[in-house]
């Protein structure tokens, strides 16, 4: 869905980002129409596809609710006892077991604000033309970024891309996101946030994947979506549920994009040298005493497949997970999470070698012993085909 890829102000708003992440950019466009209330026209599973390519709303503004049960309830409990809160006071527990909520504003691609708000305070990207501001309540400090002057174009596209300018061109697009691993089906009408809606149900055919279904409701006007749910196989209930809890398509006040830091506040400008800069400022480049050792790299991420079955495949570079689980060597606070995290994990064993599984109702993530991490939405089974 080339609209995401060109627009990445409507990808990272609106709750549809989670459904491409998780899609893969693919999907078949079948021809069942829609059973829709009768207050809605009818709409065939490729017209809302198409819809969906079309969106283009002039502003919106809203609450967004982002609610997680991915299977990991020991993972959960180890990350919070790790002190895995962060600024908004969710943290990693809450985006893999609990809820997030934001509040969002939208008035063209240059005119963005996102509010995660938490129990501990309420951090805020805003951006403003060139201007980008990051802002964490907790602490009272923030970071201002001055985005290239080549950011954009004359036609007000964010980046450069094929977004549709006429249905024809965006039916065609559609088509040419047929991918026949994907089942398409629509499910009638749906009211979320106070708005009709078309669901639009996505299906993997694929018996390696561990999605079950990926569910859409596509606002019946504006045609974004206001809600995903991901559906691991065989579950009645929603692993990751993401949705407006209310919207307004007016335009924002400009106001909501103007950045005012509280008195105290302490704010990163352009060019301001960073805390470790400042530490290695004036500081020899090399000891007389222990000559700089060249640092190890890992190879570059593989994708291996394509579609709701792909593997992403890294090797970490030589010694890092001997170095982490090995309790003898490492003392940090990363080596001690290391070893705790993998200590919980199971150990597997097949023709690749050995290693740790961390297998959740949506995604499996295999740990070799030899540095390799094979991660993807799919069945332990099918990593260990990849590995």
């Amino acid at each position: 869905m080339s609209v995401w890829k060109s627009r990445p102000a409507l990808r990272w708003l609106v709750p549809g980002a989670t459904a491409v992440v998780v899609i893969g950019g693919g999907a078949a466009a079948g021809t069942i129409v829609a059973s829709a209330d009768p207050s809605l026209p009818d709409r065939s599973a490729a017209q809302l596809l198409v819809d969906l390519q079309s969106a283009n709303p002039a502003g919106l503004s809203g609450t967004v609710v982002q609610s997680a049960d991915l299977g990991l309830p020991g993972i959960a409990g180890l990350a919070s006892n790790l002190g895995g809160a962060s600024a908004s006071g969710n943290g990693l527990t809450s985006l893999i077991a609990g809820s997030n909520t934001a509040r969002v504003w939208y008035a063209g691609e240059d005119k963005v604000r996102f509010a995660l708000q938490g129990t501990q305070g309420e951090t805020d990207v805003i951006r403003n033309g060139a201007d980008v501001w990051q802002w964490s309540s907790s602490d009272n400090t923030g970071k201002h970024l001055k985005l290239p002057a080549d950011t954009g174009s004359k036609t007000g596209r964010a980046l450069p891309g094929s977004v549709p300018s006429t249905p024809q061109e965006a039916a065609d697009a559609a088509l040419a996101a047929i991918d026949p691993t994907t089942k398409v089906q629509t499910t009638g009408a749906a009211e979320v946030a106070g708005r009709d809606a078309y669901e639009l149900v996505l299906s993997p055919k694929d018996s390696d994947s561990l999605v079950g279904q990926v569910r859409l409701a596509i606002d019946a006007e504006q045609h974004i979506p206001l809600r995903v749910e991901v559906y691991a196989k065989g579950a009645a209930k929603p692993a990751v549920r993401v949705a407006f809890d209310s919207i307004s398509f007016s335009v924002p006040d400009a106001e909501q994009f103007t950045f005012n830091p509280p008195p105290g506040a302490k704010v990163d400008e352009p060019g301001t040298p960073s805390a470790d800069s400042n530490k290695t400022k004036g500081a020899p480049k090399h000891s007389s005493a222990a000559p700089a050792k060249p640092s190890a790299k890992g190879e570059e991420p593989k994708i291996i497949g394509k579609g709701w079955t792909t593997v992403v495949s890294a090797k970490v570079p030589a010694g890092t997970l001997g170095e982490l689980t090995d309790a003898s060597k490492g003392t940090g606070d990363q080596a001690k999470a290391a070893q705790a995290l993998l200590g919980t994990l199971p150990e597997v064993s097949g023709s690749w070698g050995k290693g740790r599984l961390l297998s959740g109702s949506l995604f499996s993530v295999l740990i070799t012993d030899d540095g390799r991490v094979l991660a993807g939405l799919v069945t332990p089974e099918a990593l260990y085909k990849v590995a």
